[in-house]
């Protein structure tokens, strides 16, 4: 196959619950999934996801040629040149004189009945790597999967190294420890981490992309409603706070948004109450 997709349809139980309603050898002919358009209606939403995922999967996987009989030639990516129906387009199939539904050992076959001398260089190289890799093919080996590591391809498959290969990597947040840490509510941290990007729902916000609604908090009906609005300075929400927390940071108790951010990230405190400030600081927003 032409991606590391392949893992999924290893499996007949799983292949059968993801593609009910559609004829499973033509599903999952190699061919048909290459060349499939992303916005078909046939299958479950599960494979139209793996349609448009398969361009970066691929990238991620390779064919370890044995005896070359479960390697496609022209769509599987086992040549040191790429996939070869990528390379060389329809009009390759007809110049190398080889059928699309070919293995690798098939082409190997006819290479070595037929040699051909070709106008360009690359469709000679790729002759000659047919040439190279007959001494190779062995009765008792079998094709294999080579998937994509940070050191290069291996045999084995790491979905820890292909996240971090796939994933877009950014510098930590300094307040991130004061966000996410041991024992946090799920649901609250999640809540304080869209606050600390400022990308609640406020009414402030809200206006941005539809106007003429009412900004005025709901709470206390008398100013603009934002992020350090609705945290700190609303006559309801602020009483709260200071209820919770005065009696704790006593004179380091504050209603500035910078410096309780600083407070979270304080690391003279013992961790009790650390953690009481951090946790009290997500329950009462939330």
């Amino acid at each position: 196959m032409n991606s590391g997709i392949t893992l999924v349809w290893s499996s007949t139980i799983v292949r059968k619950s993801l593609y009910p309603s559609i004829d499973e050898d033509k599903l999952h002919n190699e061919k048909v999934f290459y060349f499939v358009e992303e916005n078909t209606q046939a299958g479950s939403w599960m494979w139209k996801k793996m349609l448009k995922l398969r361009f970066i999967a691929k990238r991620f996987y390779k064919r370890e040629v044995g005896n070359g009989r479960n390697t496609s030639f022209w769509y599987d990516n086992w040549s040191s040149k790429g996939t070869l129906i990528e390379i060389l387009g329809e009009g390759g199939v007809i110049d190398l004189g080889i059928s699309k539904d070919a293995t690798v050992e098939e082409a190997v076959i006819r290479v070595r009945r037929r040699r051909r001398r070709y106008r360009t260089v690359l469709l000679n190289a790729i002759d000659t790597e047919l040439l190279t890799l007959e001494e190779k093919l062995s009765e008792s080996g079998v094709d294999g999967s080579l998937w994509r590591g940070k050191s290069g391809f291996k045999r084995r498959f790491s979905t820890k190294e292909t996240w971090l290969l796939v994933r877009e990597t950014h510098a930590q947040n300094y307040w991130a420890k004061g966000v996410w840490f041991s024992k946090a509510t799920p649901k609250f941290a999640f809540m304080i981490w869209l606050a600390m990007l400022d990308r609640l729902s406020t009414m402030d916000r809200v206006a941005r992309w539809s106007q003429g609604v009412d900004v005025t908090c709901v709470l206390c009906r008398r100013d603009a409603e934002s992020r350090d609005h609705l945290f700190f300075y609303c006559s309801y929400t602020s009483q709260i706070w200071e209820h919770l927390m005065s009696g704790v940071l006593r004179n380091s108790y504050t209603t500035v948004w910078s410096e309780i951010i600083a407070l979270l990230m304080r690391s003279d405190w013992d961790k009790k109450r650390l953690f009481y400030i951090r946790y009290a600081f997500q329950a009462a927003r939330v």
